[in-house]
């Protein structure tokens, strides 16, 4: 990633181990989504808010992960997110997980604007555009 990118840290917790003491492979995503989460809230975009006024949601359509090496418990994580590309309806975010400079996981997520009621797509509003710099 060599784009600006934003890092949240994470924890790694008991409850995020599997019986080998690494980190269950499906907690990754767990990361990867709270990191998506805070950068859309760092950019001024509350997901409850979108769905409540703009009547639309962002929904994983797509992940394709590559697991490089594990973490382990109470390891201190970093999870990076780089906005990689933006269409009409939907954003696609490179993301990596870091334990101090190892790379444990990289990952590319699709994630499709959808109509809050019926899941079905929909265009990305376009004050939502320009806060990712595109209009």
């Amino acid at each position: 990633m060599t784009e600006p990118q934003f890092v949240w840290p994470v924890r790694v917790y008991w409850e995020d181990t599997d019986a080998g003491g690494v980190v269950y492979y499906a907690n990754y995503l767990k990361f990867l989504e709270r990191a998506r989460t805070e950068w859309l809230r760092a950019l001024g975009i509350e997901q409850t808010e979108l769905a409540e006024r703009d009547g639309v949601l962002f929904v994983v359509r797509r992940v394709e992960a590559d697991y490089l090496k594990p973490a382990r418990f109470n390891d201190a994580l970093t999870v990076a997110c780089r906005l990689a590309e933006i269409g009409r309806a939907s954003l696609e975010m490179d993301q990596v997980v870091r334990c101090g400079e190892a790379l444990l996981l990289s990952a590319r997520v699709k994630a499709a604007c959808v109509t809050a009621g019926q899941f079905r797509p929909a265009r990305i509003p376009a004050h939502i555009l320009e806060k990712f710099g595109k209009e």
